[in-house]
């Protein structure tokens, strides 16, 4: 059994965001507080992503606190790119981050802890930052016939590049970001694409200013509020009208039809008999907040989301959720880092100093 006063679980932006301001509030990496990641490397989620994703296309990447990521060559891959500023941010501020650990369960201990069931051992702990993100739960919806296409289908988690799709008939699922980044750049590579959304696209005119940022925060933190799954923000600001999204519709690539209403062996179908022949189908369709770990705390509400104030869960001050909902971006991130910190310093001070 470790004894700890903080497990942080997850050391993508959100993680690494809460162990800075851990660090630079007094407490000591491995005697106050731990940091247990299930990946093989630094690097969070973005180490996942595909290879054509270089970091020049890359929408919203905010700096780590306390250290900028300056001097970046924005054609490289935004996963090696990032992941390198993550190691070197690990490095400087020595958050001796334990990977890879899989954390199984969070379930109540003796005296008022928390007990962190891994695959590297128990802690056992006065207070969570719980930023798993959701890139290890990606959705993928369920429509009949779809265990009889014949073709291939994958999900966003698993795109390959654009030129694994060459000379075939390509299906693209989901009206986000990725949705439109996937079918720019599969379409000179494709024999044919077809764009299904469930709803109409929203695109978005002008730039996206700091009014219109915090208006869609507040329409995510309302949901959390209410104890509902969160939306990510990206689904309420609507899609940028950028260069690359007007050429797309210019040029018919970016044609959204309706979502179909099943899957044959050969492709998709609507109500009304249309098909659209397919070899494969790429589910663009978003994630879902990994917190499966939390289910022994039965921290969820009757809506199927945690209800949480700021970033503490209102059905246990003990928990703090970082990146989920409100803070998934990366900025979000950062600054609920700061606030979980300054909530667990409170509660730990109400039970007995903490590290100075």
């Amino acid at each position: 059994m470790n004894n700890t006063e903080v497990v942080v679980i997850g050391a993508g932006q959100a993680g690494l965001a809460g162990a800075y301001h851990l660090r630079r509030t007094g407490f000591e990496p491995e005697r106050d507080f731990v940091v247990l990641d299930h990946s093989p490397g630094p690097g969070g989620a973005w180490q996942y992503r595909w290879p054509s994703l270089t970091y020049g296309k890359v929408h919203g990447m905010h700096a780590l606190p306390g250290m900028e990521l300056a001097g970046a060559d924005p054609a490289r891959p935004s996963a090696d790119v990032i992941a390198e500023y993550f190691a070197d941010y690990e490095r400087a501020f020595d958050l001796k981050v334990r990977r890879p650990v899989d954390v199984r369960a969070v379930r109540e201990g003796d005296g008022g802890r928390l007990l962190v069931e891994t695959s590297a051992g128990v802690w056992s702990t006065r207070a969570l930052i719980n930023a798993t993100g959701t890139w290890d739960r990606p959705f993928w919806p369920r429509y009949p016939g779809q265990e009889t296409f014949r073709g291939r289908q994958l999900h966003t988690a698993q795109y390959p590049g654009p030129e694994e799709f060459a000379g075939l008939r390509v299906v693209v699922v989901g009206g986000g970001a990725s949705g439109t980044q996937h079918l720019l750049e599969i379409a000179p590579y494709a024999a044919a694409t077809t764009w299904v959304t469930r709803r109409p696209p929203v695109f978005r005119e002008g730039p996206f200013d700091e009014d219109a940022g915090r208006s869609a925060v507040a329409l995510v933190e309302e949901r959390v509020r209410q104890g509902l799954p969160p939306k990510s923000v990206v689904s309420v600001t609507g899609l940028p009208l950028n260069d690359a999204i007007r050429q797309g519709l210019a040029d018919g690539v970016l044609d959204r039809q309706p979502m179909f209403d099943r899957i044959t062996a050969e492709g998709v179908q609507w109500a009304d008999g249309r098909r659209v022949e397919a070899d494969v189908i790429l589910w663009a369709t978003g994630f879902r907040a990994a917190i499966d770990h939390l289910a022994p705390l039965k921290l969820r509400e009757p809506g199927g989301g945690i209800r949480i104030e700021g970033t503490r869960a209102v059905a246990d001050p003990r928990i703090h959720l970082v990146g989920y909902g409100p803070s998934a971006s990366t900025i979000g991130a950062n600054r609920a880092g700061r606030a979980a910190v300054r909530d667990i310093r409170r509660l730990l001070a109400k039970e007995q100093p903490v590290a100075a």
